[in-house]
């Protein structure tokens, strides 16, 4: 066998004898020249050919990206790689090759190309790679097109990017020659070849930092994994644990789910406790003694794996990566232009820069919808950082960053009162990371402060429309802390922290708050600041249970907000809860007509967030004159549009009235775990039912009745709506509350799941009204009939309004 392994690597005659396929031993064997034996990695009969590398770690995860790049080259002979420097494309390579040998006749071959820096060499080293040599002169690429034209190979082109071009070209004649020939290269950004499939490699999945972990939740996560294995190599004693899992996730989160990150983080283990780890890793590149033996030198620390990258950019490129790092989380271009541009970096341009950047993975592009927007990974973001630093222009373009997103909130602000209310609200979601930096630049120089007090206060919307409430007073107190100075924005900042404070409940603040705002506005005549400090005492005299005297304001505001000619969401909400005192009252027909005044203004406008309110004081008024129905359904009109808000105050209130509702019915057990529900939901917002005797009221007697209804089984469905999502409670309240077979008012029988309500809009349809006409016709948002629609559709297991209306013509009674 010997000999025969010896005959495989020979010359014959001056021409090179290239290393053979499975079945070629036979004839190779009567072609021996002993004197020329050529160190060539391969393999004999009986074994498969190539090169690849054996795992000296176990491969962590990546199951769906294996199989998906099987596929991909089960059907296409060029696929490329692609993802930030360290995610892990040459592993996943490698891991994808080495399960496809059997595939390949000719074996599984690595060719990396990290190490060279010119492009004409990319075929010698491939050469190299394969195990051929040939020292006549000919050329490289010919030799290889001879090589590999009848053989059925994979060859893995490793770390392409810096020699796009260059590779590109070669494996576009390789492909034309060599029919049985596949490649996968692992590259920043796509070659461009004609047929070339790209597969993005990202960042390990990781679990929700806002979500508890639930008990052994770890081992779901590779990253996680990973850092465990990896850190138990290391410190043998080292494992996670249900009490460690989260401080893990914590790490991996810092290090952006990469994995070379990850793995180098973890060899940390062996010298630092994991909180020690955590409190080094505010810069996730720069640990102490990060460094790995072995390996290319790039790959050592993964600040030279950033560096890689960084040095492969042109130079406006890198300035805009060095800029971008100012962004937290995503941005979109809109941004980017105004942050960005300068000096080397053209506005018009900027898209170009943006989309380099891409492709050599430097930023990653996400579809939000319809939007397009880019973001760094963590390590990538820092890298940048430390670049902008370097420049002397960190302030600089933090202070544009601070600008832009200023004049966003400016913006939303103006536009909230009208009919773009649900996209502002996704929007400024989206832009949330961005908001938090922008306003943690502001309050961090005593010289930013007034622009950090006047962005907390613009984005009031944000704050008490979209459940931020918690959040929005923590800036605002911070910044009514940094400017003590009596002015028309301290004062501003004060009535809607005043605000935000009394929905949380605090009201001594609150109250403390609007009287100092009250004081500024008389003495500096200030009408409209007085306007909003004195409703907003209303707010806190209501919840107070001091229903008279909250009258009183909100009397007195209102007719200072018509003097002014103020008319806003603040506004409507003045009407609204002036209703609601009304209602504690008892003067039942005011408090309607209050409601009715403030639909027509949110439906001449646009208004929504607002607008369900006014909802739900009809509610609390046709619930108060024993309308069950009509308050149910009310009721669910006010969920559905605050949860297009998420407004967790307008929801929780919501499914509070739809507990109230269904008890009055005797629907004990959807009673109760509509209260369990509230109950979870109400300390993200403040105190329950805002710690008032008079909202409280109908909950204490909701919860006594159904408690005595029930018996044990009370706190068991009390602990079922405890358990269920915020959308779970949502979909449990909106969901079916009728019979199996429900009369309606038409004589037929309607489906256990389908309400009243739906059903009238059902009959709207089948009379033709569009959406828009079945809201103006049931006194409800176009966006809430919509709603209305789709439910039906679903409930039926309908496709098209028109099977609707065949529906109710089938249905109807003669």
């Amino acid at each position: 066998m010997r000999d025969e392994v010896e005959s495989i690597f020979t010359h014959i005659g001056g021409s090179p004898l290239l290393p053979p396929r499975d079945g070629d031993l036979p004839t190779l064997t009567r072609c021996v020249d002993s004197t020329k034996v050529l160190p060539v990695v391969t393999a004999v009969a009986g074994f498969r050919l190539g090169n690849l590398p054996a795992d000296t770690t176990t491969f962590v995860g990546r199951k769906h990206d294996v199989a998906e790049v099987k596929r991909l080259l089960s059907k296409a002979r060029m696929v490329t790689l692609t993802g930030p420097g360290g995610v892990g494309k040459t592993r996943l390579a490698l891991h994808t090759g080495s399960q496809l040998r059997r595939a390949f006749a000719d074996g599984v071959w690595l060719v990396e190309l990290a190490g060279l820096q010119n492009g004409a060499l990319v075929a010698h080293t491939m050469l190299e790679s394969l195990g051929v040599h040939d020292e006549t002169g000919r050329s490289q690429t010919e030799v290889l097109t001879e090589y590999l034209r009848d053989r059925q190979a994979l060859v893995i082109l490793d770390n392409c990017e810096h020699l796009a071009e260059a590779s590109a070209s070669l494996a576009e004649t390789l492909l034309r020659a060599a029919p049985g020939l596949r490649l996968l290269a692992t590259s920043r950004q796509r070659l461009g070849l004609p047929g070339e499939h790209l597969w993005l490699v990202s960042p390990l999945p990781l679990p929700d930092p806002q979500q508890p972990m639930a008990s052994g939740a770890w081992l779901q996560y590779p990253a996680l994994a990973l850092f465990e294995e990896r850190a138990a190599a290391v410190h043998p004693a080292f494992a996670v644990t249900n009490e460690t899992q989260a401080k893990v996730a914590e790490v991996c989160h810092l290090l952006g789910g990469i994995p070379l990150a990850i793995e180098l983080a973890a060899v940390q283990m062996r010298v630092l406790t994991l909180d020690h780890l955590l409190s080094e890793l505010t810069d996730c590149y720069r640990l102490p003694g990060m460094r790995t033996r072995g390996g290319l030198p790039r790959h050592q620390t993964l600040r030279a794996a950033v560096e890689w990258s960084y040095q492969l950019c042109e130079p406006a490129q890198r300035s805009l990566w060095a800029r971008a790092s100012v962004f937290a989380g995503s941005f979109d271009l809109a941004a980017a232009r105004q942050v960005c541009a300068g000096d080397d970096i053209d506005a018009d341009g900027i898209l170009t820069h943006l989309a380099e950047l891409v492709d050599q993975s430097v930023l990653i592009c996400e579809q939000d919808g319809n939007a397009t927007r880019f973001r760094l990974l963590e390590p990538l973001r820092q890298y940048g950082r430390d670049q902008l630093r370097a420049l002397g222009t960190e302030t600089e373009i933090r202070r544009r960053h601070r600008d832009y997103y200023l004049g966003f909130a400016s913006s939303c602000e103006e536009d909230w009162f009208g009919p773009r209310q649900v996209e502002i609200s996704v929007r400024t979601r989206l832009e949330h990371a961005n908001l938090r930096s922008a306003l943690t630049f502001c309050l961090e120089s005593p010289a930013e402060m007034t622009a950090g007090l006047r962005l907390a206060s613009t984005l009031w919307f944000y704050w008490a429309g979209c459940g931020v409430l918690s959040e929005g007073r923590h800036w605002l107190d911070r910044a009514l802390a940094g400017v003590p100075q009596p002015s028309a924005c301290r004062a501003k900042a004060l009535w809607i922290n005043g605000y935000v404070a009394t929905l949380q409940g605090d009201l001594r603040a609150a109250t403390a708050m609007l009287e100092e705002c009250r004081a500024y506005a008389r003495s500096a005549r200030d009408d409209i600041a007085l306007a909003y400090a004195t409703h907003r005492l209303g707010c806190n005299a209501l919840v107070g249970d001091d229903i008279a005297h909250a009258k009183s304001l909100f009397e007195e505001a209102r007719a200072a907000y018509r003097r002014l000619g103020e008319l806003n969401s603040n506004v409507m909400l003045a009407g609204i809860e002036l209703a609601v005192a009304n209602v504690f009252l008892g003067d039942l027909d005011s408090a309607a007509a209050l409601c009715a005044e403030a639909r027509e203004i949110g439906w001449s406008s646009g208004e929504q967030w607002a607008y369900a309110y006014a909802i739900y004081a009809l509610a609390l008024v046709a619930l108060s004159r024993g309308d069950l129905d009509e308050a149910a359904e009310l009721g669910r009109d006010c969920l559905q549009i605050s949860q297009e808000f998420h407004d967790l105050l307008g929801i929780v209130l919501a499914i509070e009235l739809l507990a109230w509702a269904e008890a009055a019915q005797e629907r004990w057990e959807r009673a109760a775990t509509m209260l369990g529900a509230a109950q979870r939901i109400w300390p993200s917002v403040g105190y329950p039912m805002f710690g008032s005797r008079y909202f409280g009221a109908p909950h204490g007697d909701c919860a006594a009745r159904t408690r005595e209804a029930l018996g044990p089984l009370f706190e068991t469905a009390i602990g079922h709506g405890c358990g269920l999502t915020l959308d779970e409670a949502i979909a449990y309240s909106l969901g079916p509350a009728k019979p199996a077979t429900a009369p309606s008012a038409g004589g037929r029988t309607l489906p256990s799941s389908l309400t009243e309500r739906e059903q009238q809009v059902a009959d709207l349809i089948a009379d033709g009204l569009s959406n828009r006409a079945i809201a103006e016709k049931l006194v409800i948002s176009p966006r809430t009939a919509e709603g209305h629609v789709n439910q039906i559709l679903r409930k039926l297991g309908f496709a098209r309004r028109t099977q609707i209306a065949t529906w109710v013509a089938q249905t109807s009674g003669p």
